[in-house]
């Protein structure tokens, strides 16, 4: 029913020269994938040249943060309406490096996946506790205030629009991952937040995981029933990786 989604981060790598180069490469070794959904998140000057070089293949490409304002004095930012005119599909909201570096609050990121779906793209909202809190036994308090604030004033009519992904801040990065089992224990608890949120709609929502995912490890995290898909980080860059990734069936 809920269609899979793979998403490749790209955080700070590649140029636009480069960018192009993984889409020559990457598409070939996809071409034959149906019923999953692909999308690439590449750095802001490259979502053009992408969106150009996967034009007509399905791939759809996201940026990673947007502002929430549709435009004004905000030295470095950048609008929904800009991605989109770009060749944006979708994007990243509130992911842990943006919460933990630049003082993402869940208000703002609220804002962000608001101004998202007003401007018609597909907001990839992050949850996810950091160790310190996995250790003390906070995960589930965490991930649901992350949820409750994340989608606030967002109709159940809309939630399908929105892709959660839980992405425990240790295992991003660090070569560990939560286990199948911990992953599902995780994202069932968000489906069952989002039914007490949305009612029935929280069924369609798609809720992907994100932390050290990689080819020999997709398979056994998507045979768990309410993992949806992946957000994929360095495993990502890599066009023959990344693709092994999107083929785990």
């Amino acid at each position: 029913m809920r269609v899979p989604v793979i998403a490749g981060n790209w955080k700070m790598y590649k140029t636009a020269g480069e960018s192009t180069a993984f889409a020559k490469e990457f598409l070939p070794r996809v071409a034959g994938v149906s019923e999953v959904e692909v999308v690439l998140a590449p750095p802001f000057p490259s979502i053009a040249p992408l969106a150009a070089a996967l034009k007509g293949s399905g791939v759809g490409v996201a940026s990673q943060n947007v502002h929430f304002a549709d435009e004004g004095a905000y030295t470095g930012e950048v609008s929904p309406a800009m991605v989109k005119d770009a060749g944006a599909t979708h994007c990243i909201v509130g992911h842990s490096e943006r919460r933990q570096y630049f003082a993402e609050s869940d208000e703002s990121v609220n804002r962000k996946v608001r101004a998202a779906l007003a401007a018609g793209l597909t907001p990839i909202l992050c949850l996810g506790e950091t160790l310190s809190e996995r250790e003390a036994g906070k995960t589930f308090e965490v991930v649901s205030r992350q949820l409750r604030e994340g989608v606030r004033e967002i109709p159940a009519a809309e939630a399908a629009k929105v892709i959660l992904a839980y992405e425990p801040v240790w295992a991003i990065g660090t070569g560990k991952t939560a286990t199948p089992e911990q992953a599902q224990e995780v994202h069932g608890f968000l489906r069952a937040r989002m039914k007490e949120i949305w009612g029935e709609a929280a069924s369609r929502v798609r809720v992907l995981y994100g932390g050290s995912v990689k080819p020999d490890n997709i398979a056994a995290l998507m045979a768990k029933e309410d993992i949806d898909g992946a957000l994929v980080g360095g495993a990502s860059l890599s066009p023959e990786s990344f693709a092994r990734i999107v083929k785990f069936k």
